[in-house]
């Protein structure tokens, strides 16, 4: 066993028990964190495939940006942990079945006829001027450019969807409105009150 494999084995451990733990911890925090480490470790198995686009763009925008800022929702939440362990048995016999019928699908998706070395070997020596990141546009906006639009627009609409969702008016919220902050007089923002000095008595 090289030294590749060593640190294969590595971050593929570190891998699967981050990924245990984000869905066994029962802290949203700590769950979070694991979740930074599993990204973390699917980095550097990305750095053994020779794709370094990939994984310095899966740490600086999960981990940098969609990590963070679920972080910052989870704490400002203040979520109630207890209630949350509430319904916990009624949905087990759920969860477990889908969790056995994942396990299942990854079993047969990932068998050695389709995922063995024979079938993925290990890649080979790369040229000096070779760039992932053109590779990766390429196949992007050639082979794969319509299912890469088609995602775009599921995105979009999920965002839109997301806006429309939350922006809601409130009778108890105040809202500002610039067009009428732009179109006032300035003489009426500011009244210069006189009034006469008093004297101490």
């Amino acid at each position: 066993m090289d030294f590749k494999q060593l640190v294969f084995y590595f971050f593929a451990t570190v891998l699967v028990f981050a990924a245990s733990m984000v869905i066994t911890v029962r802290n949203p925090v700590k769950a979070a964190l694991f979740l930074v480490l599993a990204f973390f470790s699917a980095a550097g198995l990305w750095l053994l495939l020779q794709a370094e686009f990939l994984a310095i763009a899966l740490v600086l925008v999960y981990v940098g940006a969609v990590m963070v800022l679920f972080l910052f929702v989870v704490m400002m939440l203040d979520i109630n942990i207890a209630r949350m362990r509430e319904g916990f048995g009624e949905y087990l016999p759920i969860g477990g079945a889908v969790a056995i019928l994942l396990v299942l699908e990854m079993a047969i998706v990932l068998n050695a006829e389709r995922f063995g070395l024979k079938q993925m070997p290990d890649p080979g020596q790369l040229a000096a001027d070779y760039s992932n990141t053109r590779e990766l546009g390429r196949l992007l906006y050639t082979v794969y450019v319509y299912p890469f639009e088609i995602a775009a627009v599921i995105l979009l609409v999920a965002i839109i969807a997301a806006i429309a969702l939350t922006l809601r008016r409130r009778k108890d919220s105040k809202y500002q409105d610039p067009s009428r902050q732009i179109n006032i007089d300035p003489r009426q923002r500011v009244r210069v009150v006189k009034m006469r000095s008093e004297k101490k008595i």
